[in-house]
This record gives structure tokens, C-alpha cells and sequence, in this order.
């Protein structure tokens, strides 16, 4: 297999350093390495160097006058101005005649986070106990004049950007600027140019900015270097004191190799150096081609900031139905390196930037920060853009999304159990690959648009759309989505029931406890039976799914039982609603392992603790009211049960979270290191081949698995199965139904080793001591393959 090459589109969170950069650093390190302090030959060089680039950077940020101060990076840079405006705050607080208001120091509500947590710190660090408060922007990212202009005659210190590294939203520096010359009193103004230098004119000289921040690492050159410039008589006190160095500005001697890197860096741009760097107007073609391409492969996309608002290099977009993660993921899988946001402070989450912007939390959540560079090249464009469409035509295969141009095949429908998933809230679709019928249980709103695309992906018949209960915080979107779906519904107009079910079931069964079950056959081989399991609610039931023989449902051939919030992942349902009935539910949970078995695959309609799926074994192992209830030694009495169901629905706490929490859930004790395997990188290939007789499963999605990695160079001669978090249950029901599944090792691997360690963590619960993981993933060891596995080739087409 051949080698897929990186696509990098990260560039607002660091770069390349350019090959006349390092050739610039080299140099000083090997030939040129003198102390610029030294008065010696070699030390008049080096200091010819350093004052060469404070030259350079003059020029290129329109400086002729003020300080410029080499300093580590721009986090540095943040610091020194907002300690040295701060320090003069001091100074005036103390000589005022009333310590009644402090003032304050404004910001940004989109600043990058080094501002925000700098002004808290020097706040406190200097005991000034100003008000630091955000700046508002409007759903553009342009701060609100009214608010500034309300609020900076107060103010000791405003911090603002030129280019958002989100976003690439241009601020209207000239705007803020009036703002700050009309204050009653000088306000310092602190100005981010990390992301503008290379894609703005600066003609800082010709402005009333105090301080501006520029880092290395952002534009070519390495990490380690940065800028601050300071206006001519502006507050200045040194961060670093001692030596003298930077004419008093920073101790410590400079980092001549990091100052070489960047003055050369700052010297092609000034000269406009062509064969290093695209005009504005190349760059403008770039992001048109890129656009294009995204909008063909993501038809529903929505970008978070318009092209008149924006710098070229950087695109921010969002795709419905998608969550962020996904995307980064897929992206990752691919090859091509992109972020959720700013990299300081990337862990997946909601942008604070889109948020502050007031979009949507499902743009927010979802968002994808794009960003090349004024170094890009044609070439490196239409790389981006051809991966860019394989990521979306997988995403499309995968049915995340709909895509007119693809269509699946027949042998794409996947056989079997779907969990889908928005924080703890648990959907599920039940499919027969043969019918192509399937149900779906426990709809939620967040996840309609993910369900319906894949019904209609895989072009699916729905039989029923059921809820196990009427849930208390909200109504069921469930005759909402019946009506979305449509023609894909088996009988749209059938009449139902509250919760869904059929006012004529196509079947009945007897299950275990000799109780009569209405059902629905999916085939001739499956059916969903439905069994009352009041408790939670009044109205609550379980959906059992099994392979019924002379029209009984034994409960050794329950596969799934779907309890709703009746019996949790590591709890049971509360019983203080209005609609519980906490007698009904000891009812309940004592009849339940008459109608399953011990490994029946438990689905709920809440997920809490990330459990995914359980059973009556691990359950009555951790659960420990569960446990008491069917003792059957020490029988649980109704009044003492009573008394100890409202003591645990006493302790829950909906306020702490963002849902109402339908029971109480004990932690399971995560000993993530009991199922981790410590592999370095470099054994990983002779520890699979070592290995062979496991059962290797890769947890990653079916989109990113599509993406074909070199297996062979991770020392495995067929790729590994692959089960998706999203099938997990469906695998461990089968691998717990297989004969002697207690003996087989089991290999989970992801890219990272999250959602591996998550996999090995829930197959250990449920009894699968030989479940292991490969800690950390297998990212690091594994050559990645332009080939693309086709659908049929994994179980798992969704």
C-alpha cells in the first residue's frame, strides 16, 4: 500500500517552519551562535542579527517608533503588556482619593483565552480588585460600540484582536479606536495581531495602540519566538528583570536562532517575496476552491462567518446532524489535520466564540476551524479538496448524512442494534437486514435528523416508532418523526397507542413467566415483544427483541430488552414524579429476570456514565440496590425498600446538570489500567503478530475505518474487525451468545485509545475478562494507506 500524505489545514494553530526559516535558524545555531550581549567580534555579529530583525519587524508591522521586544512567544508578549498597563493601574489607584471604584479591564468576549485568564491573574496577582468584563459582539464578531463606548471611561485597559483565530472575523480596529481616543482618559489598548501579520496591513505607529503581540509559530517560523511591540511612551514594566538584555525590555539572553528564523520569515513578507507567498488575491481563489469542495461533499453545510467578514486563510463551518467530533474524526481518519477550534483550548467542546456570536449550540458544538496559510500552494489545495470530497463520500456511505449524488446498495443495510447518542440520551433502531424492516425505540429531538437520515440511507421500512414511557421534562418527538419519515414508514396512518404501538400487533408470543406478549414480527425469525414495567411511570414498558420457537419468547433467546428509564446503567428509575409508582417498580424489577436472561443486552433510555449497554449479571454485580432487590436470601421488604427509594431519589440533584436525571447512578469503579496493554509505538507491529489468535476490533466509526490503514506495518496480516461504539451493544450481544466467550482474547484498538479503553471498560463489566486495550491507540504506530475499504467489506455499514 502507498503512503497517504498529511494534508495539514491547521495553520492558525501552528505552522510548518518554512525550509529558509530553519536554513536562517541553522546558520545561527552552527556558524553564528555569539552571545549578542558579548563585545567580542562574535558577539557584535550576533548582535547585528538581532537589531537586523528588529529592523525587518519595524517595517512589516508599520512601527517606526516604540519599543520592539523579542519575547517567547505572543503568550509572553499578552502578559508583558497587561502586567505593564496593570502596573500603572496600580499606581493610580493608589494615589486616588477613593477605593470605592476600582475600574475596569475590558476585553473581548472572542479573545483567544491568553487574554481573559492574563487579566484574572494580574488582577489578583496585583491585588488591584478591578471588574474584569467581557466586551459583547454582535452575530458578526464585531464588538458592541455602544457597550465599549458605555463602559471604557471606566476602564484602566481594553485587550481586543485584529483577526480572530476562530473565526478569521476582521475586527474594525479604526472603530475601537475612536472608542478609546474619545475616553475621557487615556485607556490602554492591547491588540492581538497574532493571525494578521502576513494577511493584513499594520501601521501600528499610525494608531494609538499600546501594545501589540505577534507569535513565531503562527507564521513559519519555529516555536518559541515572538513579538511585542510597545508605543512610544506607553506604560512599560519588564516581565523578566535581570541582565539587561533587550535594552532593559526582557531578561534573559534572546533566542538569536528564533529571532533569525522569524526576521527572515518577516523579511519575505515585507519584500513580497512571490515564490514564498500567495497575494491576497491567490489566497482568495484558495478558499473559493476549498468552499466548493466542502459544499459538495457537505451539501448542508453553514459557515459560522461570511468571506466579506473574514481573512482568506480561515474557514469555520458547521454540518447539521453532525456533531464536531465526528467531523474531527473523520478528518483525522483522512488525513487532513484540523481543529474544533483554537488549539490552546481544543478538547472538542462548544466554541465560546460562536457561543459569545450567539449561534446555535448545534453550530457551536458542531463547529470545524479550517485554516491554511500565506505559504500554501496550488498544489496543496487541490490535495485538500480531493481528500475533502473521499471524506465526504464516506460520511455519506457511513449515512451520517444525505448526499443526492451516492446512493447505497442492498448489501450496505446493517443487521441489528443502533445506538445513537446526544450526551446521555440513548436512541435506538433495531434493523433486519433481510426485510429491511426495522423499529425504532426511544426517539429524541436531538437525534431525529441522524435517524431519519439513516432510514432513509438505508432505505429502511419502519415498522414502529416506540417510546418505552411518557417522559416527564418533555413531550416525545415520536409523531413528529413519523411524519418526517413518511413513505418509510411501513403504515404511517396504523393506529397506535400513546407510546407507539400498534392497536393491532402482527404477532404474540408467550415469554418466560407464562405471561402473553403482543408482538411485531420483523421476520420470520425476529420479533419485538412488548411487557409492562411500570414504575418510573405509570405507563412505562420493556420491548423485548428475540427469536421466538413455537411461539414462545424464552428469555435465553431475548438478544435486547429496552427498559427506558426503568433499570439504568448502574441505577434504577427514580419513583417522586407526579406519574411513578415506586411499589410498581419493585414489581417490575422483580419480574424482569423472569422474561431475560443474565445476558441479555440491557438498552436504556439514559446513558450517564458513558456504560453504554448492560446486563442483569453486571448489574446485580454493581448495582447495588438492584442487587438488594433480587437477593433471594435476604428478600428486600416493600416497606423497607420504600424507605430506601426515597432516601436515593433525595440525593439526585437536577440542578447540577443540564437534563432532569431520571435516577440516581452509582460510578462504576473505571480501572482503566486493569484492561490497558502499555505498548510503545515501536513494538506495536511484533506485539499484533505475537497476538494473531485475538480477536482484534477497531471501536472507530465506519467512516473513518473506511479510510484504509497499512494494517500489514502494524504486524496484522487482514484488517480487524471493525465495531463502532455506535454497535457496540449488538457485538456484545453476540460475542456473549458465541460458545465460550470467556476464553477469547479480545483486542480493542482505537486511534487515540478514548474510545478503546471505553469499549474494554464496558465488554470487562459485562463479564469479558479477557477484554483488553491498547493504551494511548495504535495513531502513532500504524502508516496510514490511500486506500478506501469499500462498505461490504465491513459488518458495520452505519
Amino acid at each position: 500500500m502507498v503512503d497517504r500524505q498529511e494534508i495539514y489545514l491547521d495553520d492558525n494553530a501552528t505552522t510548518r517552519v518554512l525550509p529558509l526559516a530553519a536554513k536562517e535558524a541553522y546558520a545561527v545555531m552552527e556558524d553564528l551562535y555569539g552571545n549578542p550581549s558579548s563585545s567580542h567580534i562574535s558577539g557584535l555579529q550576533a548582535r547585528q542579527i538581532l537589531e537586523s530583525a528588529r529592523e525587518v519587524a519595524r517595517d512589516v508591522l508599520g512601527a517606526s517608533q516604540g519599543r520592539i521586544v523579542f519575547t517567547s512567544g505572543a503568550t509572553e508578549a499578552i502578559q508583558t503588556g497587561i502586567f505593564s498597563a496593570l502596573c500603572q493601574a496600580k499606581q493610580k489607584l493608589a494615589a486616588a482619593e477613593s477605593n470605592l471604584n476600582r475600574g475596569l479591564l475590558l476585553y473581548g468576549a472572542t479573545e483567544h483565552k491568553a487574554v481573559p485568564q492574563a487579566l484574572l491573574h494580574w488582577n489578583e496577582l496585583l491585588d488591584l480588585h478591578c471588574h474584569v468584563l467581557a466586551v459583547p459582539v454582535d452575530c458578526h464578531g464585531q464588538l458592541d460600540m455602544d457597550f465599549l463606548r458605555d463602559h471604557i471611561n471606566n476602564a484602566h485597559l481594553l485587550c481586543t484582536m485584529s483577526v480572530n483565530n476562530e473565526t478569521g472575523i476582521v475586527h474594525d480596529l479604526k472603530a475601537i479606536e475612536a472608542a478609546v481616543i474619545e475616553a475621557k482618559h487615556h485607556v490602554c489598548w492591547l491588540v492581538d495581531c497574532v493571525q494578521a501579520v502576513g494577511k493584513r496591513e499594520l501601521n501600528l505607529s499610525d494608531s494609538v495602540i499600546d501594545y501589540a503581540t505577534i507569535s513565531g509559530h503562527k507564521l513559519y517560523a519555529p516555536k518559541g519566538i515572538g513579538i511585542l511591540y510597545v508605543r512610544e511612551g506607553s506604560p512599560f514594566t519588564p516581565l523578566l528583570a535581570g541582565g539587561g538584555q533587550e535594552r532593559g525590555a526582557r531578561g534573559g539572553t534572546e533566542n538569536l536562532p528564533g529571532v533569525a528564523a522569524i526576521a527572515s520569515v518577516l523579511r519575505a513578507f515585507r519584500d513580497k517575496d512571490v515564490g514564498v507567498f500567495s497575494s491576497p488575491a491567490t489566497l482568495e481563489k484558495y478558499r473559493d476552491r476549498i468552499r466548493g469542495s466542502l459544499e459538495k461533499a457537505f451539501p448542508e453545510i453553514q459557515y459560522n462567518a461570511a468571506c466579506e467578514e473574514t481573512v482568506p486563510t480561515t474557514i469555520n463551518f458547521s454540518v447539521p446532524g453532525v456533531a464536531g467530533k465526528e467531523l474531527l474524526d473523520l478528518f483525522d481518519a483522512a488525513g487532513i489535520r484540523v481543529s474544533s477550534g483554537s488549539a490552546c483550548g481544543s478538547a472538542v467542546q462548544g466554541s465560546y466564540v460562536l457561543e459569545a456570536m450567539g449561534l446555535p449550540a448545534w453550530r457551536s458544538d458542531g463547529a470545524i476551524r479550517l485554516s491554511f496559510g500565506p505559504a500554501t500552494q496550488a498544489a496543496d489545495v487541490e490535495a485538500a479538496c480531493s481528500r475533502i470530497a473521499e471524506a465526504g463520500t464516506a460520511l455519506a456511505k457511513a449515512c451520517i448524512i444525505r448526499n443526492g449524488d451516492l446512493h447505497v446498495n442492498s448489501d450496505q443495510v446493517s443487521e441489528g442494534l443502533l445506538q445513537l447518542k446526544n450526551g446521555s440520551m440513548c436512541s435506538w433502531i433495531f434493523s433486519d437486514a433481510t426485510t429491511r424492516k426495522c423499529i425504532i425505540v426511544d426517539p429524541f429531538e436531538e437525534l431525529l435528523d441522524r435517524i431519519e437520515t439513516i432510514v432513509h440511507c438505508q432505505e429502511l421500512q419502519v415498522v414502529a416508532v416506540l417510546d418505552t414511557h411518557q417522559h416527564v421534562d418533555h413531550d416525545s418527538p415520536r409523531e413528529q418523526l413519523v411524519s418526517r419519515l413518511g413513505s418509510r414508514m411501513l403504515d404511517q396512518h396504523a393506529s397506535t397507542d400513546i407510546l407507539g404501538w400498534p392497536s393491532e400487533p402482527n404477532g404474540q408470543v408467550v415469554l418466560s413467566d407464562e405471561s402473553d406478549a403482543a408482538a411485531i414480527h420483523l421476520s420470520k425469525t425476529k420479533v419485538i415483544a412488548r411487557t409492562p414495567l411500570p414504575g418510573h411511570t405509570v405507563d412505562g414498558q420493556a420491548y423485548l427483541v428475540g427469536k421466538p420457537v413455537d411461539g414462545r419468547l424464552e428469555s435465553d433467546q431475548v438478544r435486547f430488552a429496552f427498559t427506558g428509564d426503568t433499570l439504568l446503567i448502574g441505577g434504577i428509575g427514580r419513583t417522586d414524579f407526579a406519574t411513578s409508582a415506586a411499589e410498581s417498580l419493585l414489581d417490575s424489577l422483580r419480574n424482569l429476570p423472569r422474561v431475560i436472561a443474565d445476558n441479555s443486552i440491557i438498552c436504556p433510555t439514559h446513558d450517564y456514565n458513558m456504560g453504554f449497554v448492560t446486563t442483569l449479571c453486571s448489574e446485580r454485580q454493581h448495582n447495588q440496590l438492584l442487587a438488594q432487590i433480587l437477593d433471594p436470601v435476604s428478600l428486600l421488604s416493600v416497606e423497607d425498600y420504600l424507605a430506601t427509594k426515597k432516601e436515593v431519589d433525595s440525593e439526585i440533584t437536577d440542578e447540577t446538570n443540564c437534563e432532569l436525571v431520571c435516577g440516581r447512578i452509582e460510578n462504576y469503579p473505571a480501572d482503566q489500567a486493569a484492561s490497558s496493554i502499555d505498548v510503545d509505538s515501536s513494538q506495536l507491529s511484533e506485539f499484533f503478530r505475537q497476538h494473531q489468535d485475538s480477536l482484534i476490533v477497531d471501536v472507530r466509526e465506519a467512516h473513518e475505518f473506511a479510510f484504509a490503514q497499512n494494517w500489514t506495518s502494524l504486524g496484522l496480516d487482514s484488517p480487524p474487525k471493525n465495531v463502532p461504539l455506535t454497535r457496540l451493544g449488538d457485538f456484545l450481544a453476540k460475542f456473549l451468545a458465541s460458545s465460550n466467550p470467556q476464553k477469547q482474547e479480545v483486542i480493542f484498538i482505537c486511534r487515540s485509545g478514548n474510545r478503546s479503553s471505553k469499549a474494554a471498560q464496558v465488554a470487562r463489566r459485562l463479564g469479558l475478562s479477557g477484554a483488553w486495550q491498547i493504551a494511548g491507540g495504535i495513531a502513532l504506530g500504524i502508516s496510514p494507506s490511500r486506500e478506501v475499504v469499500e462498505a461490504e467489506e465491513m459488518e458495520y455499514a452505519i
